[in-house]
């Protein structure tokens, strides 16, 4: 989908029952059409293994879901969007 969209922006959780978000990043960033594509992760996983794991796959964003609220989401979507 996210090749025949082309999307701006993709939010992902990490935990989905088919295939987890850090999977989900690798094969983004590693499909030439969607490589640039900004990734949020919005997930309830806040050890830092967790965020290391995703940084180093290419996350441009990675928010905690306890340790935010939605304007904080909306702030960072924005940014990433390049909208003020």
């Amino acid at each position: 989908m996210a090749i025949k969209e082309r999307p701006s922006l993709i939010v992902s959780d990490v935990m989905m029952p088919k295939i987890s978000g850090f999977d989900v990043l690798d094969i983004l960033r590693n499909t030439p059409e969607t490589a640039n594509v900004r990734i949020i992760m919005l997930t309830s996983l806040s050890q830092p293994k967790d965020k290391e794991r995703a940084e180093s796959l290419g996350v441009d964003d990675y928010l905690v879901k306890s340790q935010v609220v939605i304007g904080d989401v909306v702030a960072r979507v924005k940014h990433h969007l390049g909208i003020q």
